[in-house]
């Protein structure tokens, strides 16, 4: 496993006493940018998040998590998520990086079930810890953040999703697929068929979300799984990059092949049309055949190739 940063380290043990690094990492350090590169036996990340051109701060944080216990390794799989957090002054960037930290402690130390149940238990977790905090410490009232998660056990990828940043997959022939459903009033409305999605693009209302982690006692997790084959590549963003790219764009970017560059060109495609957001892009490809796994219970599995196949078909009437 080799695991390389374009800048400084951020986490370390003591904030995780579970795990030891390098096989845990966290971005980015003190509000700013951090690129991180990763390589294990079947997998290849890439993680880059940028502080955009006009917030003062960046409110984004992502997490990568890649045991070196095998065993730990095969029991639980390895960990990406980006999460988007919101609040005034330095809530949001400490909901963001709350949330991930919760999210990979109880993961990895709960006791045995199925990792979908795990996923969902975790992050349920974080969301009590970020609603605690924010009760009891007046810096934080009102914090609360996105979570698009996914765990890498075998071929079987598990998404958890709350709020508004997404998980993509690109397959070749079969082109790309938005694996989550946002959590906001403007998709709702796509998916209610009121306004289209280029019309949502540019909604004055695209960043009002209707679930977050932190904000209520409890919270709705959305739990997809997708069987993976080699060459796929998984896409986890926040808004501040989907809302800047078209599907077209992330295609071409994640379709050269070299996924450091891919990576890096969603993030500098999003400045050049203003960088108005925060911009985390966080690219997972399928490097070699995965080991074959079954299916664990307590995920919703989408099927790709019909769902692509009715897309074609949308886009095509539209």
């Amino acid at each position: 496993m080799e695991v390389a940063r374009d800048s400084e380290r951020c986490g370390t043990s003591e904030e995780l006493p579970f795990v030891m690094t390098p096989h845990t990492s966290f971005g980015p350090p003190h509000g700013g940018n951090d690129e991180l590169s990763w390589q294990g036996q079947f997998l290849r990340a890439y993680l880059v998040t940028d502080i955009g051109k006009k917030r003062q701060k960046n409110e984004d944080s992502f997490i990568l998590c890649a045991p070196d216990d095998h065993e730990l390794a095969d029991h639980r799989g390895l960990l990406f998520a980006v999460a988007d957090g919101m609040g005034g002054a330095s809530a949001g960037e400490h909901a963001s990086q709350l949330a991930l930290k919760v999210l990979s402690e109880h993961y990895y130390t709960a006791p045995y079930e199925p990792a979908p149940k795990a996923l969902r238990r975790a992050l349920q977790t974080a969301n009590e810890r970020i609603f605690r905090e924010a009760e009891a410490d007046p810096r934080y009232q009102g914090m609360g953040t996105t979570m698009s998660a996914v765990i890498v056990l075998g071929d079987w990828a598990y998404i958890a999703q709350v709020g508004d940043s997404r998980v993509y997959l690109l397959r070749e022939r079969q082109g790309l697929s938005q694996i989550t459903q946002d959590h906001s009033l403007v998709a709702e409305q796509v998916r209610s068929g009121l306004i289209s999605p280029e019309e949502a693009r540019n909604h004055s209302l695209k960043n009002l979300i209707t679930r977050a982690v932190g904000i209520k006692e409890s919270v709705n997790v959305d739990l997809f799984a997708v069987r993976l084959r080699r060459g796929d590549t998984l896409l986890i963003c926040s808004d501040g990059l989907s809302n800047s790219v078209t599907e077209r764009d992330i295609v071409s970017a994640l379709s050269n092949g070299d996924l450091k560059s891919g990576t890096r060109k969603l993030v500098e495609n999003a400045l050049k049309t203003g960088g108005s957001d925060n911009i985390t892009s966080v690219c997972v490809r399928v490097t070699e055949n995965p080991p074959k796994t079954n299916l664990q219970e307590g995920a919703q599995e989408v099927p790709l190739a019909q769902e692509t196949l009715m897309r074609r078909i949308r886009n095509l009437f539209a």
